[in-house]
């Protein structure tokens, strides 16, 4: 059986990042894939865990083997998801997630155009810019980068199957998980993990 590949992007500051962990404290069967990062680490942060963090030139390397499955420039570091993980996982029947952009997503959905693709929106512009000066981590030159970034990647919302608004971080997540819910009862995936109940009926 086939898992599902899940997309989950969303502009610097909307919550993506809460909505799947508080996604995945719920539902074990979802594998978020970690991706490669040349961006230094964060406070608290782990190699392996948020990021695979490794320097230019290694992840170049990587994409001259063709290595990763999508990759971009964001905010002037590199990220990339490995290509020959993502495709063992599903043809395993594991379910993926990926954290990435609009741009990212363009690319995963040549190869996996059944991918399932969710755009987290912030309730208003306001309330990201709050959202970014209260993690305390960027100078105001990066937040207004970071804006103007996000005004771009919003642009792109009409790309994805499905929206979510995270004006309250619960709610939000319920419809995260509803997502999931509603692919996981579509025909094809019931027929196969149902295959011998629909042999007796259709």
């Amino acid at each position: 059986m086939s898992g599902h590949l899940y997309i989950v992007s969303a502009p610097s500051g909307a919550g993506k990042t809460t909505l799947v962990r508080l996604l995945l404290e719920n539902d074990t069967s979802i594998r978020v894939s970690v991706s490669h990062s040349t961006r230094p680490p964060r406070v608290g942060e782990r190699d392996g865990h948020e990021y695979h963090f490794i320097g230019v030139e290694e992840f170049f390397d990587k994409v001259q083997r063709a290595d990763f499955l999508e990759w971009a420039e964001v905010h002037g570091n590199y990220y990339g998801t490995s290509r020959s993980g993502i495709e063992a996982d599903l043809l395993a029947g594991q379910d993926v997630l990926l954290e990435i952009d609009w741009q990212g997503a363009q690319q995963v959905r040549k190869l996996f155009p059944a991918a399932i693709g969710v755009f987290i929106l912030p309730p208003s512009l306001a309330e990201l810019e709050r959202r970014l000066r209260a993690r305390q981590t960027d100078s105001a030159e990066t937040i207004a980068r970071r804006l103007a970034a996000a005004r771009e990647e919003m642009r792109h919302v009409a790309e994805f199957d499905y929206v979510i608004i995270n004006d309250e971080v619960h709610r939000a997540v319920h419809d995260l998980q509803a997502v999931v819910r509603a692919a996981r009862l579509r025909y094809p995936a019931q027929r196969q993990r149902h295959s011998s109940l629909f042999a007796t009926m259709v």
